[in-house]
């Protein structure tokens, strides 16, 4: 919770003290995503004059920020950066409204901006509302940022709760993973509407007004604002707490974060596995408890004289007729354009998509459960693991499958990383061109819901590796959620090799011509089942 707002909003009152009236002396960067922030009083002849210092990490995979007492400045490779804005006094330190960001405000109308946004962390500068410079130029979206527009106002009132359907996620998404994991652990799920409220509110006065803990989560050394984990230490000062966490983090051996963030991947894999399970079971049993499409049309079949039709053959759109399974009537939906004998077939389709749906869901099941067996044993095998020599050997020989953001530059296309395949996805008609025709070679992979529009989907071929099944089922699962046909239980998707896929002059934006392919049935899944880029 470091870069949290909660934590920014704690944070900023207890620097602004320590930092209003100082001017801003000097910034280097020694690192590539690393940078020192000098301000003091005066610039003397060989030293500042009670200088303060604020050293910034901002790597996609951590961020954060150190106030040390000192800092030796690397006679070589140490850049000078941001020297226009030099011996400008601070005028104010904020947070911003449910937002991760914090702002020193300098004279003149200029803002030097850290924002924590996920992996995509950067040191920005506004002249008033305008990005005018960044740390991280790579992060070209950074440049459209509005200051003013950085607060973010939320509806978290108790009839924001109840239109949300009672998901406190919606209305509170600053809380992040470690405050949602410590409102599992209060047993939220099992609770009635009122006493979740309850303990939301319990837990955003907690937040208000925090203590900070230095504790273990995802076996990360980790700075909360709650009593959550194997806490460590507690503090009472912001920066303080800050400082230990920073040294905490950075200080890990190498054993430690490597055997870490081994069991954090595989702990999240397991968990998504399992959620991945009971979606398919509750499909399943869906499936089970509902009357099946194939008595329905032997319903319709065997009372074919009883059904009244209009003028042109046209069917009644709900008809009452006697369940012969169940000894008591039914009313069945029928499709008025259609007969009732042409209803019984449409019923008779939908029952053999309705057995290949249930076949499909029993063998990602049984896979999943595979999955689940081979997740928990290498979580046997790395946690009694001792020795970094041992821990790299063991991982070599059982390499952790991982599903994860591909890049964390603001790509043109949504993309995921699968079990080492990178799959990227369009995000509108335009986009499907340019990943289709521009982005995609002739050995990649082509995927698209089949008969309706959605996204153009590319797995990246890999040199002398077989596209497996399982990559291509999870390519075809975001195909179909990203597609027409998101909400239908299951899902024809082609693929075939981007060579086999053509686009005539004269084809409106995102239509292509496919000369040979090949079809797979899946159940519709985003990311978040598994979250994006």
């Amino acid at each position: 919770m470091h870069t949290n707002y909660y934590f920014l909003r704690q944070l900023a009152p207890s620097l602004e003290p320590q930092l209003t009236g100082l001017k801003f002396m000097e910034c280097f960067s020694q690192d590539r995503d690393e940078l020192v922030l000098v301000f003091a009083h005066a610039r003397g002849k060989i030293n500042f004059y009670r200088p303060f210092f604020i050293k910034a990490t901002l790597r996609p995979d951590f961020s954060g920020l150190l106030f040390p007492e000192s800092i030796q400045r690397a006679r070589i490779n140490s850049v000078d950066l941001f020297e226009e804005y030099y011996d400008r006094e601070v005028v104010a330190v904020r947070s911003f409204l449910n937002e991760r960001c914090l702002g020193i405000t300098l004279e003149g109308g200029f803002t030097l901006l850290f924002k924590f946004f996920g992996n995509r962390p950067n040191l920005l500068i506004f002249s008033q509302d305008e990005v005018v410079e960044l740390f991280n130029n790579k992060l070209t979206t950074d440049t459209q940022l509005i200051r003013s527009a950085l607060d973010r106002p939320l509806d978290q009132s108790w009839e924001a709760y109840e239109q949300s359907g009672f998901d406190h996620r919606k209305l509170f998404p600053t809380f992040g993973k470690l405050v949602n994991a410590y409102l599992e652990e209060k047993g939220i799920q099992e609770k009635g509407e009122k006493e979740k409220w309850e303990l939301i509110q319990e837990t955003v006065q907690q937040l208000t007004h925090p203590r900070f803990y230095l504790t273990t989560f995802q076996h990360k050394p980790t700075l909360s604002l709650l009593p959550y984990g194997e806490i460590r230490q507690e503090f009472t000062d912001p920066l303080a707490a800050s400082n230990r966490f920073y040294s905490a983090f950075m200080g890990q051996n190498t054993l430690s974060r490597e055997k870490g963030e081994a069991l954090r991947l595989l702990e999240k894999r397991l968990k998504k596995t399992q959620a991945y399970i009971d979606a398919n079971l509750q499909r399943l049993i869906g499936l089970d408890e509902a009357v099946k499409n194939e008595e329905v049309a032997n319903i319709l079949m065997a009372n074919l004289h009883q059904i009244p039709e209009s003028p042109g053959s046209r069917s009644p759109e709900v008809v009452e007729l006697d369940d012969f399974y169940r000894n008591k009537p039914i009313k069945i939906k029928l499709k008025p354009d259609l007969t009732p004998q042409k209803n019984a077939e449409h019923y008779y389709r939908k029952a053999k998509n309705e057995k290949i749906e249930t076949t499909l869901l029993q063998e990602q099941l049984e896979n999943r459960e595979r999955e689940i067996q081979e997740i928990q044993q290498q979580i046997a095998g790395i946690e009694p693991i001792e020795s970094l020599r041992e821990l790299r050997k063991y991982l070599k020989a059982n390499p952790i499958k991982e599903e994860k953001a591909a890049d964390g530059t603001a790509p043109l296309f949504k993309q995921i990383i699968h079990e080492g395949f990178v799959i990227l996805i369009g995000r509108n008609a335009k986009n499907n061109d340019l990943l289709t025709q521009q982005y995609a070679y002739k050995d990649d992979l082509w995927l698209h819901a089949r008969d309706v529009s959605g996204s153009h989907v590319i797995i990246k071929y890999k040199a002398g590796k077989p596209f497996p099944k399982t990559v291509i089922e999870r390519a075809a699962e975001l195909a179909a959620w990203y597609s027409k046909r998101r909400t239908d239980s299951l899902c024809p998707v082609i693929y075939t090799p981007k060579k086999f896929v053509r686009k005539p002059k004269g084809l409106a934006a995102g239509q292509v011509k496919v000369e040979k392919e090949e079809v797979i049935l899946v159940v519709p899944k985003d990311e978040g089942l598994l979250k994006t880029t």
